[in-house]
């Protein structure tokens, strides 16, 4: 198992953010393809589990159906002063320390984009956490992919958010956060197979195996983990977060971070002693968090150059404008 999470280069990401919020005002051709990381899944394989376990808080939406209806562009960070946790959303600079108050918040901006009832839309909702050792990221959490709209929902829904994902899948610089459940075959992966049609060689594209605790007796999933499977160059990493019972037993996520933590340490498979390093490189949210940091961090510095070029550009075309204009 991984030490527990760190912060890598929190400066590079505080940069890469405040880019987000300049590209989040540029549209179409003028658009900034930024480093982030592009979560994908379907509405039963836990991202909002995943999501809330590296924030090491509980402050999503939840509920049955189709929850998140608009992409949530997260900017996380670890609180470096003050007593409390906080989150500052982009269309409202004040700081908010109750969590609770957080989702509630995420829900009315949501409505107030894509409508109270089922419907989605491409806007995204902006949130910077500050939260205590926390890793340093960037996420763009998506719709759940489905098939079948529910009442309310509009008959093309499925198409729409499946078009959204790929809008930000098809970035170059995004990193494809894949979630998947450990107990299903990931030949249907939904997250696996929209990422295929933009990264077909599984460049830039990382998988989670949500569940791992609930696959049936006698299998693992070994065998994913070690890229035997599927293959990505970024590989696998197995979870166990909080799932429904847990939630309605109110089941905190660090309560569950111990749960993961004692389920790999001591399963047959995940925990042997031979297999170690299974163990340490491919099991449990917080080597998920040093992972993504790492990955978004490396990113990050790759695309400088380019950007730096791109941004130099667009501010000499401004420049040369303002000054035809007199």
């Amino acid at each position: 198992m991984a030490p527990p999470t760190r912060v890598v280069d929190a400066a590079v990401v505080d940069t890469l953010a405040r880019l987000q919020q300049l590209a989040a005002t540029l549209q179409g051709a003028e658009a900034l393809e930024l480093p982030q990381i592009v979560v994908l899944g379907s509405q039963s394989a836990g991202k909002s589990s995943v999501i809330e376990a590296l924030v090491g808080s509980g402050f999503l939406p939840r509920g049955t159906g189709i929850v998140t209806r608009c992409p949530l562009l997260l900017h996380l960070r670890p609180r470096e002063s003050g007593s409390a946790d906080y989150g500052v959303f982009g269309h409202d600079p004040r700081p908010i320390t109750d969590m609770e108050a957080v989702r509630r918040e995420i829900e009315a901006r949501t409505d107030a984009l894509a409508g109270s009832g089922k419907d989605i839309c491409a806007t995204p909702v902006v949130l910077r956490l500050h939260v205590a050792g926390a890793p340093a990221l960037t996420l763009v959490d998506l719709p759940g992919v489905t098939k079948v709209p529910v009442r309310g929902q509009p008959d093309d829904v499925g198409d729409r958010i499946r078009d959204l994902c790929l809008q930000f899948a098809r970035n170059p610089r995004a990193i494809l956060l894949c979630v998947s459940a450990a107990n299903v075959d990931l030949a249907t992966s939904d997250a696996l197979l929209l990422a295929r049609e933009v990264d077909r060689p599984g460049d830039r594209t990382i998988g989670v195996l949500t569940k791992a605790d609930l696959m049936d007796p006698g299998t693992d999933c070994a065998a994913v983990l070690r890229n035997e499977v599927f293959p990505l160059r970024l590989g696998y990493v197995a979870v166990v977060c909080r799932g429904q019972r847990d939630l309605d037993e109110g089941g905190t996520v660090a309560s569950a971070r111990a749960k993961e933590r004692a389920f790999f340490e001591r399963h047959a498979v995940y925990g042997a002693p031979r297999r170690r390093d299974l163990l340490a490189k491919h099991c449990g949210v917080p080597t998920l968090a040093s992972k993504l940091s790492e990955l978004l961090v490396a990113a990050t510095k790759a695309a400088v150059p380019a950007l730096r070029t791109t941004c130099r550009a667009r501010v000499d075309a401004v420049d040369a404008k303002l000054r035809a204009l007199g």
